[in-house]
């Protein structure tokens, strides 16, 4: 009994064997895992073509070049006023040095502009006519004392902080002609940052010197346009009282002639 259960379980055993190695073909199976490979071959040879692309591109212009020959040398420097020497300058110091340094109050030009008498009780004694032909010209004065202290305040500021950017500038031109290959793309864009920058702050510079400029075209217009009109009104005042005036000059010219006796 033993011998034929042993029998009996090795047929058994052979039979289960037998059954799984038996080939089971899938067509459709077996072309979807077709097309998977032939895709997965192609982004894979895509991914490589863009992985070389990316290194091409990353590297710098210092592999194939010296930026050294961008750099310029020998920049020309911010001049200043020498107000320090007193054989110089001797009555325009404070003026000069707001011209460094800028001036907002506007003392450096009160030191050297000629002042205005101003008084309320003589404009008070004169007639419509002759107030407004005097303030006209007080307020031109002062529109244009106004714009010389805004221009100079101006001036002074560009030229002093035109010092710090133009060290600015040369170390952004080191840096930027700087062959090492070990800098990264964020290190080039922080330098592209820098330089724009720069430049934003002297194209804000550059606006208000233009800004300067057209306050002074204004000022010098309306003060040809005040010398104008005051021409045009001296014409028509001779056109109007030409005959009362010439009356009146040919009747005291007649009366000195006739009253005047050897002294």
């Amino acid at each position: 009994m033993r011998k034929t259960a042993l029998a009996v379980l090795l047929i058994l055993a052979s039979a289960s064997a037998a059954h799984a190695q038996v080939v089971v073909y899938d067509p459709a199976v077996t072309t979807r895992n077709a097309m998977t490979a032939v895709i997965k071959e192609y982004l894979l040879e895509l991914q490589t073509q863009q992985h070389s692309q990316l290194r091409r591109m990353a590297h710098r212009l210092s592999m194939f070049t010296d930026l050294g020959k961008y750099r310029v040398t020998q920049a020309p420097l911010w001049r200043i006023h020498e107000f320090e020497n007193p054989d110089v300058f001797r009555f325009a110091r404070d003026y000069h040095a707001a011209l460094n340094y800028g001036d907002h109050a506007g003392s450096g030009y009160a030191a050297v502009a000629q002042a205005v008498l101003q008084d309320p009780a003589v404009l008070a004694r004169l007639g419509p006519e002759a107030r407004r032909a005097l303030v006209g010209p007080m307020a031109t004065l002062e529109v244009a004392g106004g714009a010389m202290i805004t221009g100079t305040d101006e001036t002074g500021r560009v030229r002093f902080n035109g010092r710090r950017e133009l060290r600015a500038i040369e170390a952004l031109d080191q840096d930027v002609t700087n062959g090492s290959l070990e800098q990264s793309m964020t290190a080039i864009l922080d330098k592209i940052s820098g330089g724009v920058l720069i430049g934003a702050r002297q194209r804000q510079a550059r606006t208000q010197l233009l800004a300067a400029v057209v306050e002074q075209l204004a000022i010098d217009s309306k003060r040809t346009r005040d010398t104008e009109a005051a021409t045009i009104n001296m014409q028509l005042t001779t056109w109007r009282d030409r005959e009362a005036a010439n009356t009146a000059f040919g009747a005291g010219a007649g009366d000195a002639l006739r009253t005047w006796r050897q002294p």
